[in-house]
């Protein structure tokens, strides 16, 4: 009598599914006090690392991976700690932080013995890729000093060597004025005149007062090509444009930026990552969307590639040299391995378009022109360990 084949049983045949849950901690956004035309959208990052975890499991459907997103929103006075903690106790041992660089540096710490690694969205503090750099930390978001020279270089090529800055009163606009002095000696542009900006938050109180004319004297008589801002809160820079004295272009936080991202970009086939993101969150992208997205991305093609999930495997793929990722930026995106900062294109941008990417034509480097952007290998001061 002839054998039958024997129907498989349903577990047998059940292909096996690797499981990859990924945590993302940030907090809470205040609602604005007035309405504000700034306003952060209440899932920043959130929502970019939501479309991630689908763009990824569109490819482990073939490739026996699955990834989840699990997020914890702290309100005001929560511990970031005890929420990572709890995070990766829960399996979540790949953690996308949206929090300040001092919250960040404690999560970090607090993680590294749980096997934990930390993806900073959010944090742009040159000191977190120098001296206070940690290993089990890679960072998506741009530093200042890479916001700062994407712009000074642009400013370069144009010959637009005469700068004209106006620092705001907050430690991250200081620190950001810090940034742009050492890109101007880095390309060769000149800072004629430094202002602190002492009219208050106008451009959120839209002010009409006297105090409109003040600032209208405040830029007279500077001899400047470029007036420079650096205003990380959005209180006054948006106020200055097409007020001052004379004629100015306004380049910095706000007039023409350089991020990672921007409504606009369009390029590289990037048309379709606006679309897809603009219909799941009904809103456009954001830089720390982007940022956000790239790291979960990250994960899922480290994963795909080095055939294994385990975070120690993972991080040593991403600062490896064989690691890249295509992210609609025009060139493969990968890490430098002194520092386990993203290198990538900026893009220079108006409110409602790209007017450059950096970095620009004619930047050289021995290893990569994007090395132009930031602090290089020689100079920089992080001793990962």
């Amino acid at each position: 009598m002839p054998l039958r084949a024997q129907p498989a049983s349903p577990e047998a045949a059940a292909p096996t599914v690797l499981e990859i849950p990924i945590g993302l901690l940030t907090r809470e956004v205040p609602p604005p006090p007035l309405y504000d035309l700034l306003a952060v959208p209440e899932d920043d990052a959130v929502a970019g690392a939501a479309l991630a975890i689908k763009d990824n499991n569109s490819t482990g459907a073939f490739t026996g991976q699955h990834f989840t997103l699990n997020t914890a929103t702290l309100a005001e006075g929560d511990d970031p700690v005890a929420a990572a903690k709890a995070l990766v106790d829960g399996g979540n041992h790949f953690l996308i932080v949206n929090l300040p660089a001092d919250q960040l540096i404690a999560v970090a710490d607090a993680v590294k013995p749980l096997g934990g690694v930390v993806f900073n969205v959010g944090a742009l503090d040159d000191t977190l890729r120098a001296d206070q750099c940690r290993a089990n930390v890679f960072h998506i978001a741009p530093s200042r000093a890479m916001l700062a020279d994407a712009l000074a270089q642009f400013l370069a090529v144009k010959r637009w060597t005469k700068l004209f800055l106006v620092v705001g009163p907050q430690p991250d606009d200081i620190a950001y004025g810090e940034a742009v002095k050492r890109a101007a000696r880095k390309f060769g542009l000149k800072i004629v005149a430094e202002k602190p900006w002492t009219f208050g938050p106008l451009a959120r109180e839209r002010s009409d007062s006297i105090t409109r004319s003040d600032a209208l004297v405040f830029t007279r008589g500077v001899d400047a090509d470029v007036l420079v801002v650096a205003d990380e809160a959005n209180d006054f820079g948006t106020f200055i444009p097409f007020r001052t004295a004379e004629p100015r272009l306004v380049v910095g936080t706000q007039g023409l930026t350089a991020s990672t991202w921007h409504q606009a970009q369009d390029a590289w086939g990037s048309a379709q990552l606006q679309s897809r993101f603009l219909r799941g969150a009904n809103r456009t992208m954001r830089p720390t969307d982007y940022q956000a997205w790239l790291a979960a991305r990250m994960v899922g093609e480290a994963a795909t590639r080095a055939k294994d999930a385990s975070p120690a495997a993972i991080a040593d793929y991403l600062r490896s040299p064989d690691f890249s990722i295509a992210a609609f930026k025009g060139v493969p995106l990968s890490v430098r391995p002194w520092d386990q900062q993203v290198r990538q294109p900026l893009l220079i941008a108006q409110p409602f378009a790209i007017v450059a990417v950096a970095p620009e034509d004619g930047f050289l480097h021995q290893h990569t022109p994007l090395d132009t952007l930031g602090f290089d290998q020689p100079e920089s001061k992080c001793r990962l360990k």
